[in-house]
């Protein structure tokens, strides 16, 4: 028995969706910091991050293969400070967002304690195709592309 998400032949190419399940899985268990999502339009989003005690320099955003981090490290001014009582903790945190293909993040600002990311969906365009349907032997071993980007004769003919 297979424990894979789509365990159909007819689902071709989509391996790469059960390790993007995966990462969203292991990122969701963390609830630190809080955060929102909220629906801006049609085609954008924004994501809004509690981030008391943090400033810009404390905070680094990137995007790579199909997910966005966010992380904050605060840094502590120790010298010279004596605790009576310590409730706010510095702490650092790693937030984790599994982007779809395509979407792009906009900006990023902060402003009275929130991070706030915006994010752009483009609109699908439908794209269609006719494949050509040569003969054996007229393309490559590999049914690579010919020069002109379309599937036909190896050299492109």
């Amino acid at each position: 028995m297979s424990s894979r998400v789509f365990p159909s032949p007819l689902f071709l190419g989509f391996d790469h969706l059960e390790q993007i399940l995966e990462r969203a899985a292991k990122s969701a268990a963390d609830g630190y910091p809080p955060y929102n999502i909220e629906q801006l339009g049609g085609s954008h989003l924004r994501i809004t991050l509690a981030v008391a005690g943090f400033g810009m320099g404390d905070l680094h955003i990137t995007t790579e293969n199909h997910q966005l981090v966010i992380k904050g490290r605060q840094t502590e001014e120790m010298e010279g400070r004596v605790f009576l009582h310590r409730g706010i903790a510095a702490r650092q945190f790693q937030r984790s967002f599994v982007l779809a293909e395509g979407i792009e993040v906009e900006g990023a600002w902060l402003d009275k304690g929130l991070l706030h990311i915006d994010l752009a969906r483009p609109r699908a365009e439908s794209r269609a195709r006719t494949i050509k349907i040569g003969k054996m032997g007229e393309l490559g071993r590999t049914g690579e592309l010919g020069r002109t980007g379309e599937l036909g004769r190896a050299g492109g003919e």
